[in-house]
């Protein structure tokens, strides 16, 4: 019997808590790149009374993403996606978080737009990050979205001579990310489907521990100190959002990005956060 399939990327607590959420009665595909952590998310939900297969997948490299599809369609018709796979600033150098963050998302959500089903969506788990950034031109932003995925590491401006650090690169994968979800959405709403993005805050997770405890510590603790939420937010809240989003009471909604931070980004710019002019 033919199922409805989702396809999950990143077996961390942010994808598994919307997969949790939006997959029952669903066909489950979990991938990351260490088959170790996608056994073990499929393992906690398969006791939960989900149906998930674990599978090796390797998100900067677009055969592997189209072996995970393939997987899928095994079961039935790609009917959701949930992209909760990357790296860390603390996790990854530059040229990591630009193949994987930045490349490998574009060629995920261009792979799945070309077989999910009408009716279907996705959504990707971008990052606040991307809004601390300085504003690009116009025209950096239509690359960032439109220029065949291919050629997107190839931009002037993703060049490691215009990349200061580990955190820079961060922050263009996730203004990528954004923009290119508006491109691909128009794509996904040709065959009846929507897409969008979510951008969390500080959100408990082994990774936010990472920063947390990493060189920028200091900083993150107190960006959710001084936010208006006065705390990190927890994977359950970004599937709040994640589950309008990919419900039906979301219906009218592609193609955008729900920020889940907090109030930090507001704090970044009009509060206690907000950067001394130099």
């Amino acid at each position: 019997m033919n199922k409805r399939v989702m396809l999950l990327t990143g077996a961390g607590q942010i994808g598994m808590a919307i997969a949790r959420r939006m997959g029952y009665g669903m066909k489950i595909i979990v991938g990351d790149k260490r088959i170790e952590n996608a056994q073990t998310v499929a393992k906690t939900m398969n006791e939960a009374g989900y149906d998930v297969v674990p599978m090796e997948m390797d998100l900067s490299d677009r055969e592997s993403i189209r072996s995970l599809i393939l997987e899928g369609q095994k079961y039935g018709d790609i009917s959701m996606l949930v992209n909760a796979a990357g790296v860390s600033p603390s996790q990854a150098p530059v040229e990591a978080i630009l193949k994987v963050d930045l490349y490998g998302t574009a060629v995920l959500l261009e792979e799945v737009g070309k077989v999910i089903v009408p009716g279907g969506t996705g959504v990707t788990i971008s990052s606040q990050s991307g809004k601390r950034m300085p504003q690009l031109t116009a025209e950096e932003d239509e690359l960032l979205a439109c220029i065949p995925t291919e050629e997107l590491l190839s931009l002037d401006i993703l060049q490691p001579c215009n990349i200061k650090d580990t955190l820079h690169a961060y922050q263009l994968a996730k203004r990528c990310n954004e923009k290119r979800v508006m491109a691909e959405a128009v794509k996904w709403g040709e065959r009846g489907a929507r897409l969008n993005s979510i951008s969390p805050g500080i959100i408990v997770t082994p990774l936010a521990m990472d920063e947390i405890n990493g060189p920028r510590g200091d900083f993150y603790k107190n960006m959710f100190q001084k936010c208006p939420a006065g705390r990190p937010g927890t994977a359950d809240e970004v599937a709040n959002v994640a589950e309008l989003l990919m419900s039906e009471k979301g219906a009218f909604i592609t193609g955008t990005d729900f920020m889940c931070d907090g109030g930090a980004t507001a704090s970044y710019y009009y509060g206690p956060l907000k950067p001394a002019r130099r």
